[in-house]
């Protein structure tokens, strides 16, 4: 079983595209730093389906257990880079699954 921790990021108008991909950047950049993490991925929407409310950056994050993921939430890394991304976002969206 694999915990799947889904995170979608609307950008806030007017957010120039080299902060979008230096904030992509972090994000790729917390699996190399954060133990726990079994599985990455991320992209772009490319859904023709209008229907993503502004949503445009997918990212998929996949833990082996609930505890995994918790000390993902709270570790230094990962708390600095909310903190750096949250001022650019006009939207986050989170969930989590459990997967077999």
């Amino acid at each position: 079983m694999l915990l799947r921790h889904i995170v979608l990021f609307a950008f806030k108008p007017g957010v120039a595209g080299a902060d979008i991909a230096s904030a992509v950047q972090a994000f790729c950049a917390l699996p190399g730093a954060i133990p726990g993490i079994a599985a990455f991925e991320h992209g772009e929407n490319v859904s023709p389906e209008p229907l993503n409310d502004g949503l445009t950056h997918a990212f998929t994050l996949s833990f082996f257990s609930e505890a995994g993921r918790d000390a993902y939430l709270v570790h230094p890394v990962h708390t600095a880079f909310v903190e750096h991304v949250n001022p650019l976002l006009a939207k986050a969206v989170i969930v989590d699954y459990w997967v077999s």
